[in-house]
């Protein structure tokens, strides 16, 4: 996966295969317990959840945007409540950026 400097450059990416046959195929091979039904979401999310993920970019702050391996639970429950989104695909979708950031 590409590094991403901006939290808008890495939600363009994830939002890349979200109608596409191939990713609902692939999200689909990855529906378990463990955890990795997380990363498919990332790799192929539904419409509902990339727009969880849009209106969670908007209502960021720069400082949240800028600085996102800062915020704890707390935050991202408040981060999801703002753009009324549900609170576990943005802890998701954040973690992802974290993670990639940290990835360069």
């Amino acid at each position: 996966m590409e590094s991403f400097k901006t939290i808008e450059e890495y939600l363009e990416y994830v939002g890349r295969f979200r109608k596409s046959k191939y990713g609902r195929q692939f999200r689909n091979q990855f529906r378990d317990t463990r955890g990795t039904a997380e990363l498919a979401m990332l790799a192929a999310p539904s419409e509902d959840e990339f727009d969880d993920f849009r209106r969670t970019v908007k209502v960021m702050t720069e400082i949240e945007k800028t600085e996102p391996e800062k915020l704890n639970d707390e935050n991202i429950r408040d981060i999801a409540e703002r753009a009324r989104a549900d609170s576990g695909n943005v802890s998701i979708f954040i973690n992802g950026f974290v993670l990639n950031r940290k990835s360069k």
